[in-house]
């Protein structure tokens, strides 16, 4: 013999994995139907007719339902690539501020190096204190690392400023990379509700 009309509605419902029920509805949609055609009297007939109706509008409140988390994902997804978009361009905005910072300090250890050089070539000169030409240098070497000594100071305050301008970016992007992970495992979690509750509204 073939399946009777329970043993295919229960087939159907282990065919519904995905837990919306719109199977079962539209099984229970036949079923009335078969009813409603073989009702004797109208009482019953008219009774089967409602419960039609009734599961008509749950198959489409449920089908709104599944348009509006769509939609409300499709969203959601814009969203998320305008964010991603955005950290993009902070890496590598960061990546131009590191290179910029490496300049830096390439040139203050230049500037280092040469103040150095020019200690040493003063203590040379030192010991000739009387030649009026070497004082002269003497004074001119003074002012140029004088000058130099105000370079490096500039320089390692702005690698400073930089760097703290680099650690306030990279925590900013963590924090983001944070909220978004949150963002999917509270998602995760209320489909997981959903569909928990579904279920039970099942049995």
């Amino acid at each position: 013999g073939g399946f009777s009309a329970d043993e295919v509605i229960r087939k159907r419902l282990l065919i519904d994995g995905d837990g919306a029920g719109d199977d079962r509805r539209i099984n229970l949609l036949v079923k009335s139907f078969i009813k409603w055609c073989n009702s004797g009297s109208q009482e019953e007939g008219y009774s089967q007719y409602q419960r039609m109706l009734s599961t008509l509008s749950q198959c489409e409140f449920s089908m709104g339902k599944t348009l509006l988390v769509y939609d409300m994902n499709l969203r959601e997804m814009e969203n998320y690539e305008k964010i991603y978009k955005d950290i993009e361009n902070s890496i590598a905005a960061a990546h131009e501020k590191i290179s910029e910072c490496k300049k830096q300090i390439l040139q203050a250890k230049r500037i280092r190096k040469n103040r150095q050089e020019y200690d040493a070539l003063a203590k040379v000169i030192q010991h000739h204190p009387d030649r009026h030409e070497t004082l002269k240098q003497l004074e001119a070497l003074g002012k140029e690392l004088q000058n130099l000594s105000h370079i490096k100071e500039n320089v390692e305050d702005k690698l400073e400023l930089r760097r703290k301008q680099f650690h306030v970016l990279l925590s900013t992007i963590h924090e983001l990379q944070q909220t978004l992970e949150n963002d999917e495992k509270l998602s995760e979690a209320e489909e997981s509700q959903e569909t928990q509750m579904e279920t039970e509204a099942k049995q």
